[in-house]
């Protein structure tokens, strides 16, 4: 029979004596003082200290054997990491104690300085505080330097079965090139066929097996032909009903998700089938230790073959899928398929490989002689796979006339991934030629299982954002969101840990690196640890849902019943949204155990940053909080801010929304509206005035045209008549008889529609009574017409000075002033009067 386990049973039998003496010692030792027994028996967490430095002892000894098990380190390192839990459990407890002590020291007041007394009582207690103080920190330091040393232990124990490992890797073989190896490998591969053949030989001598079997053996027939049908042909039914469903029209939306879900029967199925070939075997009674080993390794190996072709399927579709982020042509799909199942060929020998071949008691030359084509096959598949997948070609799209790549980072990953797989592909027999067989190994299998992981990851992601597309629908958008990309680097992240372990990691490297990140960092003086940042976000979340609902409820079904104004209604809704989100702020940070008080040295380190670099941010946010008091601006509110006019929209803490009249948003810092000046056309009420003028043709009876504007501007209905519109009559101007409009409106929101309707009026009335608008006129005066004169040629007779001629320049019609005064040859703006006019 083949043994199992090597063990250096002098060392093994020292730790299981080790360990029953943990277990049968007493936990503590008794102490003669009546306080430090009540004290230890008052602990919630006691530790055997006598046991834990024997442990630490043994392990010492045994990391200074070089030639120390690797079972034996595993087993001292469980043991150590137990001891550590409870040293970790102990400190826990016995700091809120010591917390609690000083608490009570700190209560009684500071101790007296030099010269000064204090009343007795309060000594005496001081006293016996402290030195129950000092009683409980003692077996605190005691713990503390059991827990150095344990996490010392441990990562000495690590770091040998590292180094152990690395060198493993770069031992140096017998090279497989060498023909002797050849007859090494044959003998093992018949010793094994002669196993397995003397082991069903026994099995058939046996006449009770015999019996057994041939009493069962129409149950062996019927399981073994039901695995037979499961494996050949359940497999192909469940793939043709998948294709029918994805091509099915009937059912549109949600139609990948079930088909997904539908696939899974192709990895039951096949599982179910070699469960029964697997049952079959061992009904047969035709077995030994081999072949139940080797009956038991048909399940794994199997699904292997079945899980790759599943796989493929997915990310290799037989049809085409422009969703997938691989983008092949359907014969490049195919020989991906082809060249995925070969890969489940390979892991499927390799699951069968230890049991059938028994390396452990095989020579060197004979495994390195039968690993070398395996390691040659998978280098081959690989390097053609890594080709296959250089074929891709990103998918591009045309945004604002550019074509631009759709997954640029997953393109830059393919082809990384398909270079490092190329180089395993061409390493990985080099090595092993070499006689590195281990190395090979290491550069092969887990390539080949990377891949099936990372396959995974994809088909899950396809998953998560097909459901999240069937529930908000909205195939392109939906499946460029936010909620497929979190998804896509969260499975990542959960990726890491067995991508680790299958390329050599221990599950006791993870377990260490799980327990470092639990027990959290400190941070000023306060310990912050996953579960204490889980359970304030839980706090937190559930205090602001509740903070949300309160403000609906206020703004919604309270605040509207009263005689509140817009704007005060707003500012008790966002002071209770502040408060309450204060409020859950500090109710998380005592769920989570968070000491606030220890972070004050941090708060105080941050509140340098902030006086310097966040000053703006903190005068916003107290501009903000001024506004929502003294509500010198509220939203709905009409005002003018520097350039800026328009409605505000919006004031929270740090800003405000405006959005002006020509529809755009401007934002404006609160600090801004506190200390400038700001124009509130709406403040206290909607009311205001609009001021209006109009010029009539000189010779136009003034009173008429007052009394035609009065009728005009009462007639409006949002114009108020109390007070009563004015009608001032200015002055005589330039060119017109100017008259002034002034009327309170009720809302002055309508401003320019109101004066837009009463000018219609206006221009309509006038023409009824026959008022003329003047256009504007200007005199024009030439100095010296004999100039203009000279520069004809047809001109014989000088014109005489005094014979100066004037004209009078009039206008194109529709022109106004300023243009007039422009259009003018030659303007007197010195409005001097001719000397021959003076005479």
């Amino acid at each position: 029979m083949r043994p199992f386990l090597k063990v250096r049973w002098p060392l093994a039998a020292l730790i299981a004596v080790l360990l029953a003496f943990s277990l049968a010692a007493p936990l503590t030792a008794q102490s003669s003082d009546p306080t430090a027994a009540a004290t230890t028996q008052a602990a919630p967490t006691e530790i055997n200290y006598d046991a834990w430095n024997v442990l630490a002892s043994l392990a010492e000894q045994t990391l200074e054997d070089s030639g120390a098990a690797e079972e034996v380190l595993n087993t001292i390192r469980a043991e150590v990491v137990t001891m550590r839990t409870q040293f970790i459990d102990a400190q826990t407890a016995m700091q809120g104690r010591i917390d609690a002590l000083r608490e009570q020291i700190a209560a009684l007041g500071p101790v007296p300085e030099e010269g000064q007394t204090e009343s007795q009582e309060v000594a005496d207690r001081r006293n016996e505080l402290n030195a129950l103080l000092a009683e409980r920190e003692a077996p605190m330091r005691a713990a503390d330097e059991a827990l150095t040393r344990a996490e010392r232990i441990i990562r000495d124990i690590d770091r040998e079965l590292r180094l152990r490992q690395a060198n493993a890797l770069m031992t140096l073989g017998p090279t497989p090139l060498n023909p002797s190896t050849w007859l090494d490998a044959a003998d093992a591969v018949i010793n094994s066929v002669l196993t397995l053949k003397g082991e069903a030989m026994n099995a058939w001598q046996d006449p009770a097996h015999r019996d057994e079997m041939i009493s069962d053996l129409p149950l062996t027939l019927g399981t073994l032909a039901l695995a037979a049908l499961l494996l050949f042909r359940g497999r192909h039914w469940m793939e043709t009903l998948t294709m029918r469903l994805l091509q099915s029209t009937t059912l549109l939306r949600g139609r990948a998700v079930a088909a997904f879900f539908l696939s899974l029967s192709q990895l039951i199925v096949p599982f179910l089938g070699l469960l029964l070939l697997s049952t079959a075997i061992k009904l047969s009674r035709m077995t030994g230790p081999t072949i139940l080993e080797i009956s038991d390794a048909l399940v794994p190996a199997g699904m292997a073959i079945f899980f790759t072709r599943w796989l493929s399927l997915h990310i290799f579709p037989i049809v085409d899928d422009p969703r997938l982020s691989l983008n092949l042509n359907a014969i490049d799909r195919r020989r991906a398929r082809g060249l995925a199942l070969v890969f489940g060929f390979l892991s499927a020998v390799e699951t069968l490989f230890t049991p059938f071949i028994a390396p452990q008691w095989q020579p060197d030359t004979a495994m390195s002689a039968l690993n070398f084509p395996l390691v040659v096959l998978c280098a081959l598949t690989m390097l053609r796979f890594s080709r296959l997948l250089r074929r891709h070609e990103p998918r591009r799209i045309i945004e604002d006339g550019v074509e631009v790549d759709t997954a640029p980072y997953f393109d830059r990953m393919l082809t990384l991934g398909s270079r490092v797989l190329m180089f395993f592909g061409i390493a990985a027999p080099l090595l092993g030629a070499a006689g590195y067989m281990a190395a090979a190994l290491q550069l092969t299998y887990p390539a080949i299982k990377s891949l099936a992981l990372i396959a995974l990851v994809m088909v899950l992601h396809r998953l998560i954002t097909a459901i999240y597309i069937t529930i908000v629908g909205d195939d392109e958008r939906s499946a460029q969101g936010l909620v497929p990309a979190l998804a896509g680097l969260l499975l990542s992240m959960l990726a890491l840990a067995p991508l680790a372990l299958i390329w050599g990691a221990r599950q006791t490297d993870l377990v260490e690196i799980w327990t470092r990140f639990s027990e959290g960092v400190s941070l000023g003086g306060a310990r912050i640890s996953p579960a204490s940042v889980f359970w304030f976000f839980i706090v937190f979340a559930i205090g602001f849902l509740v903070t949300r609902a309160l403000q609906g409820a206020l703004g919604t079904s309270v605040l509207p019943k009263t005689s509140m104004e817009k704007g005060a209604q707003k500012a008790i809704i966002s002071g209770v949204g502040y408060i309450g989100i204060t409020a859950a702020a500090l109710a998380a940070f005592s769920v989570a155990g968070i000491d606030l008080s220890g972070l004050a040295i941090v708060a105080g380190a941050l509140s340098v940053g902030v006086g310097f670099g966040l000053q703006a941010i903190v005068s916003n946010f107290v501009s903000g909080i001024i506004l929502l008091i003294e509500r010198p601006v509220s939203e709905g509110d009409w005002i003018e801010v520097g350039p800026t006019q328009g409605t505000v929209q919006r004031i929270s803490v740090r800003s405000t929304t405006i959005e002006t009249f020509d529809r755009s948003k401007v934002i404006v810092p609160n600090a801004d509206l506190i200390s400038g000046a700001v124009t509130n056309y709406t403040k206290s009420s909607k009311t205001g005035r609009v001021v209006m003028t109009v010029g009539v043709a000189y010779g136009t009876d003034t009173r008429k045209v007052e009394r035609i504007l009065r009728e005009i501007i009462e007639a409006e209905p949002l114009v108020v008549l109390d007070p009563a519109p004015g009608i001032d009559f200015l002055g005589f101007g330039a060119d017109a008889l100017d008259f002034r409009i002034r009327a309170i409106l009720r809302d002055v929101t309508y401003k320019v529609v109101v004066a837009s309707e009463v000018n219609h009026k206006i221009a309509a009335r006038f023409i009824e009574e026959g008022i003329e608008i003047p256009y504007a006129q200007r005199d024009i005066w030439l100095r010296n017409p004999e100039a203009l004169t000279q520069l004809s040629p047809a001109a014989k007779t000088p014109v005489e000075p005094e014979d100066r001629p004037t004209r009078e320049f009039q206008p194109e019609p529709r022109m106004d002033r300023d243009t007039a005064d422009s259009a003018a040859i030659s303007t007197d703006e010195s409005d001097d009067i001719p000397p021959e006019d003076a005479r």
